[in-house]
């Protein structure tokens, strides 16, 4: 009988995973219970990913903000350090905060306006206009940001950043200053001693600082890049991609994970004969339409993915088929002869007007955005996701 489903996503119940746990045998097992369970067969390139929050657990990769704050005085002095471009994020950034400010004798936080780098607004567009403000070159203390805007809150979570960031800072002991730009030139104004914390746009960043004379620049990326006072770490990126664990601590990106990723491979292939394509997934890459957020808050979507999630799609656009090639055609014709054109398509189908409009974005990033969809990041328990059929089309 003919398949009446294309792509199916499923999250999958696990244990909750401690520190130490064998975290490979644990997703294996919870994936073929759950076929055994809920009658579904496991197939060849079907995905499994895990998200990395669990990964990080089970590796026991977690900071304090003590261990955060050692690392910036050693890296960036102490005493008076720019802090620019962080999220707006009690979750992502507050407590890594906490850190940076108890390794220096003042900060001076530079935001960017009118949102941050994922889309978390401080002031609207409008708000921008009617002021007759310029983001592109108006620098704006924050007494001028308070007498042209007022309070502002997020949408979301009802925090004013502003005052919520410069309280925390003084909580910590050191002094505050708070200023919104988009230049990172304009830091130096302040210090010559930079902390940059963007995410997707922090090589730009560093090399501009660098060429305007910065004395030392720091991105998120080298804070805790390795080991302080046996402090987790992540090499390649730092405190990026980040959570919040307690007030005092931080769980960082999990390090090292294709040995894992390859392990599970192995495992299914041993126990089920099918070869399973793996992955760790974080945020998503997709943007929400009404609060303007980009989700992407980790420095990639996956950090670590088997062979076969390599590369992009390579897919013919049906109804372009449908109303172009074939518009002649209906019934079994048509779908016949859309069918022979899915079988007889090359192998490179950049720029062909048949696949214009499909998705040309790393299978990795769409995989992961899907994944992220659908296990959610509150208390629905699916930290494994199982996704079938995404690599079929009109034609298996």
């Amino acid at each position: 009988m003919e398949r009446k489903t294309g792509t199916i996503s499923r999250g999958i119940r696990c244990p909750i995973i401690r520190e130490g746990d064998d975290i490979a045998t644990i997703v294996v097992n919870s994936v073929i219970e759950a076929a055994e369970v809920e009658k579904f067969e496991l197939r060849d390139r079907d995905v499994v990913a895990v998200t990395e929050s669990v990964v990080a657990r089970a590796q026991g990769n977690y900071a304090s903000v003590d261990a955060i704050a050692q690392d910036v005085k050693n890296k960036l002095g102490g005493g008076t350090i720019g802090v620019i471009f962080p999220i707006l994020s009690r979750n992502r950034f507050a407590v890594c905060l906490r850190g940076i400010a108890k390794g220096a004798k003042k900060i001076v936080l530079m935001l960017n306006y009118p949102s941050d780098e994922v889309g978390n607004a401080l002031v609207s567009l409008d708000q921008l206009d009617e002021a007759g403000i310029n983001p592109y070159s108006d620098v704006l203390s924050e007494e001028k940001y308070r007498e042209l805007f007022g309070e502002n809150l997020h949408p979301f979570t009802g925090v004013d950043y502003v005052k919520y960031y410069g309280d925390l800072i003084r909580s910590c002991g050191a002094e505050a200053e708070i200023i919104l730009a988009n230049d990172p030139r304009v830091i130096l104004n302040y210090t010559d001693c930079v902390l940059n914390c963007d995410i997707h746009s922090r090589e730009r960043t560093k090399r501009i600082l660098k060429a305007a004379g910065a004395k030392c620049v720091v991105g998120l990326d080298n804070i805790l890049n390795e080991p302080v006072n046996n402090s987790g770490f992540n090499e390649k990126y730092g405190l990026l991609g980040s959570n919040k664990s307690t007030e005092d601590t931080v769980k960082l990106f999990p390090q090292d994970c294709f040995a894992l990723v390859e392990n599970i491979q192995k495992q299914f292939l041993k126990r089920c004969s099918k070869h399973i394509e793996v992955m760790v997934y974080g945020d998503g890459a997709f943007r929400d339409p009404v609060g303007k957020i980009w989700e992407l808050a980790d420095p990639v979507v996956s950090p670590a993915y088997t062979k076969g999630l390599e590369g992009t799609p390579n897919e013919l656009k049906l109804k372009y088929l449908a109303d172009n090639d074939f518009a002649d055609l209906k019934g079994d014709k048509l779908k016949k002869a859309i069918e022979s054109a899915i079988k007889q398509k090359g192998q490179d189908l950049v720029g062909n007007m048949a696949s214009q409009g499909t998705t040309p974005r790393r299978l990795t990033d769409l995989i992961g955005s899907l994944c992220d969809l659908t296990s959610g990041s509150g208390d629905k328990g699916t930290p494994v996701i199982l996704v079938q059929g995404y690599f079929d089309n009109l034609t298996d």
